[in-house]
This record gives structure tokens, C-alpha cells and sequence, in this order.
């Protein structure tokens, strides 16, 4: 992108934020068509070398534009996502 260069953050920049709402997310089904799906370059590896691990992942999709979605691997998933008990709602 023009405009941005990349890795010239510095780390001390980032600040820690809470998420206010709840995630809408889904189970990737082994060997779907990801096409539309963000990918990060890390995750397109572990595609590659390690399927079985991949497909244990999960698909989210942004509650206001389903269009945007994104994958979520299990091991970030596990460490800071719960399911919501109440599907009705929109807030835990």
C-alpha cells in the first residue's frame, strides 16, 4: 500500500484493547473453498504444511458486513474466545 512501510512500528506503540462485543465465528470444514477468506501469511503456511491442523480453525465474519471474513486459529481461538451460552443476543 502506498503510504505504509512495513515493520517500522515500534512495539512500545501498541496499547492493549478489550473487545465490547461478541465475535461471530464458525468451524473451517476440511477443504472448503477460502476464497474471500483473510488468510494471514503464518496461517497460509500452517494450510500448506499442516491441514489436519488447519482445518481445526474457525471462520469469523464480521456481524455487520458477513462478506468480511477472516481466519482464526484454534490455539488464538482457545485463549481468548468462549461461546456465548445465549445465541440470541449480541452482548455476554
Amino acid at each position: 500500500m502506498e503510504g505504509f512501510k512495513n515493520g517500522n512500528m515500534k512495539h512500545d506503540e501498541f496499547k492493549k484493547y478489550k473487545r465490547t462485543n461478541v465475535a461471530e465465528m464458525r468451524n473451517v470444514v476440511f477443504g472448503e473453498d477460502l476464497t474471500g477468506i483473510s488468510i494471514s501469511n503464518p496461517d497460509k503456511a500452517l494450510m500448506k504444511e499442516f491441514p489436519n491442523v488447519f482445518a481445526q480453525g474457525y471462520i469469523a465474519r464480521n456481524p455487520e458486513n458477513h462478506k468480511d471474513l477472516w481466519y482464526v486459529a484454534k490455539d488464538y481461538f482457545d485463549k481468548n474466545f468462549e461461546e456465548v451460552k445465549d445465541q440470541s443476543t449480541t452482548q455476554q
